[in-house]
């Protein structure tokens, strides 16, 4: 019996729109890495930056990292046309994420207070990250179990959370055309719903493929 031929263009649309969610935070750290190399004009908002610049440098490459190459891991052609590629991205995607994690992680508990950032959004990022790098290490333990599908439903927890940046530009950009950049709280609770609004699309499609696999009905 003859096999049918994957079409790498099955599930394009998924990497694509979670390349498009990683742009913004990708080119925000691209800039953020050029000006601690060029000695830009230090200020009250860049200052923590400057004095210590190696946790942010490794958040910023590891979060690039982990967002870019694991669009590609969702897109379901290119993975089952390439699955040594898939294979081999993940063994970069998890350092990648354990590294954005703990540097983020670092930065939140040292680094003083930015603009309108509060205690609320505090917790949010210390819960968050921990979180982050926690769904990581499931993931890991569960692939090392020969746990398939645990192993995906908690990797994709992992970059559900890591492309919370890219959201957040999506949940506040409402706010900001219309009454300009937000407040403390505001911003709190705006990135706050950005990462569980990646969740709960996450914990959807972890349940639908669930749903599939088991024969249960699953919703168009």
């Amino acid at each position: 019996m003859q096999l049918k031929r994957v079409s790498i263009r099955e599930g394009w649309p998924i990497a694509a729109g979670l390349l498009a969610l990683s742009v913004i935070p990708v080119a925000a750290g691209v800039v953020r890495l050029v000006s601690l190399a060029t000695g830009e004009t230090v200020t009250l908002a860049n200052a923590r930056f400057f004095a210590h610049p190696l946790p942010v440098q490794l958040h910023i490459v590891g979060a690039s990292l982990f967002c870019v190459l694991g669009a590609l891991q969702f897109w379901p052609g290119f993975r089952r046309r390439f699955p040594h590629w898939h294979r081999m991205a993940g063994r970069m995607l998890a350092p990648a994420d354990i590294v954005a994690g703990l540097s983020g992680l670092w930065m939140n508990q040292f680094y003083p207070y930015g603009p309108n950032d509060g205690l609320l959004l505090y917790f949010f990022r210390l819960f968050f990250g921990a979180a982050m790098v926690l769904t990581m290490v499931l993931g890991i333990a569960a692939i090392l179990r020969r746990d398939v599908a645990q192993h995906r439903a908690w990797m994709m927890r992992a970059y559900a959370i890591g492309l919370g940046a890219g959201t957040q530009a999506v949940t506040q950009l409402p706010w900001i055309l219309a009454v300009g950049l937000p407040g403390e709280l505001p911003r709190a609770l705006l990135m706050g719903a950005a990462w569980v609004l990646n969740l709960a699309v996450a914990e959807w499609f972890i349940r639908r493929q669930a749903g599939a696999v088991f024969g249960a009905p699953v919703a168009a």
